[in-house]
């Protein structure tokens, strides 16, 4: 990493997770200018910070290098796709947008300017997930038949000291809802097991939460038939509702059952005729550890021309499968995911 060489640094958005982006971007480059993007005057400039702007025109005319987007959701493409014109390099938080309008032209800009789209699905840098798939597709377990994945927090309890209701997770016009809050398990269930074909889902609100918005859903995706035609079938459950945090991926093979516990940072195998589970690998990460490994791979990206880790597209089809979520659970039927702007495989 060179950080001497990136000396004009933006952040739109100064939520919780605008204001991680903001310290750690002043902790890796500690000389940089870093100014902040956010809707609201800014009356005085926050900790870490060297200026504070209320216009794109104004971000615009700093003339960033870099920008983190991560004000809500409805947003991004809008102020995103303005500096990809002017060549700004573009970590954008997750998900990608709200919605599917305007997310292909930003991915053609970036690539027409030729700079960075890197998308904030930083799970995927999270040792024990690595590991978790590296462990699949040495075919640990066999063939695997099955994936089961599940998250779910109290809402209320998710950010202390702020009032849930008023809470990007709770608003619609915010991008709320736990299909797009919740989405880094669509970026990495397709990351290890393919793209998915489609999708049935459920959408309901089954708490007595002041929110406008999905507090659980629950999704079968059938992921695109291999050479053999064999169709994986995966269930996701989201929710804002469980007091007893969680997040796992369970994947049933021939051979065996490999199970990831992203709150510990456990994986854990159970082999065939097994009697008990077996730690495969542990590490248990800190808040930051990902988001650092994020910005890493971020300055690779600019400096060395290294590849994205999540790129445009990958968030493109998440939002893909999203939208194919909410078609399902409004007709009550199967929903074909749309496949428009292809990309590579990993």
């Amino acid at each position: 990493m060179h950080p001497n060489l990136i000396n004009r640094i933006l952040i739109v958005g100064l939520g919780s997770i605008g204001t991680r982006h903001l310290r750690i971007a002043r902790e890796l480059h500690p000389d940089a200018d870093i100014c902040i993007l956010r809707h609201q005057k800014c009356l005085s400039i926050p900790e870490y910070a060297d200026g504070c702007f209320s216009t794109i025109e104004q971000a615009v005319a700093f003339l960033p290098q870099i920008a983190v987007i991560a004000n809500p959701a409805p947003f991004h493409v809008s102020v995103a796709q303005r500096l990809a014109e002017a060549g700004v390099h573009l970590l954008i938080e997750k998900p990608l947008s709200s919605s599917l309008e305007g997310v292909t032209q930003l991915i053609e800009t970036c690539q027409k300017q030729g700079t960075v789209l890197l998308l904030g699905y930083n799970l995927r840098c999270l040792p024990s997930l690595q590991r978790f798939r590296t462990l699949l597709l040495e075919s640990t377990i066999g063939r695997v038949l099955s994936v089961r994945c599940e998250i779910g927090q109290y809402l209320p309890f998710w950010r202390p000291n702020t009032d849930y209701r008023q809470s990007v997770s709770a608003r619609r016009e915010l991008g709320g809802g736990v299909l797009l809050e919740l989405s880094h398990e669509l970026d990495y269930l397709r990351w290890i097991f393919g793209e998915v074909d489609w999708v049935n889902a459920t959408l309901s609100r089954q708490s007595a939460l002041e929110i406008d918005v999905e507090d659980t859903a629950h999704l079968t995706l059938g992921f695109m038939p291999d050479d053999d035609k064999f169709q994986l079938i995966g269930t996701v459950n989201l929710d804002f509702i469980r007091h007893d945090t969680t997040r796992s991926c369970t994947a049933i093979g021939e051979n065996g059952t490999l199970r990831w516990n992203g709150l510990t940072g456990v994986v854990e195998l159970y082999e065939a005729g097994a009697k008990e589970w077996c730690e495969l690998f542990s590490y248990q990460h800190q808040r930051d550890d990902s988001y650092l490994a994020e910005w890493q791979n971020f300055i690779d990206c600019v400096d060395e021309h290294k590849p994205s880790l999540v790129t445009g597209e990958d968030g493109l089809k998440v939002l893909q499968i999203i939208d194919a979520a909410r078609i399902s659970a409004a007709s009550g039927g199967q929903k074909i995911v749309s496949t428009m702007l292809t990309s590579n495989q990993d």
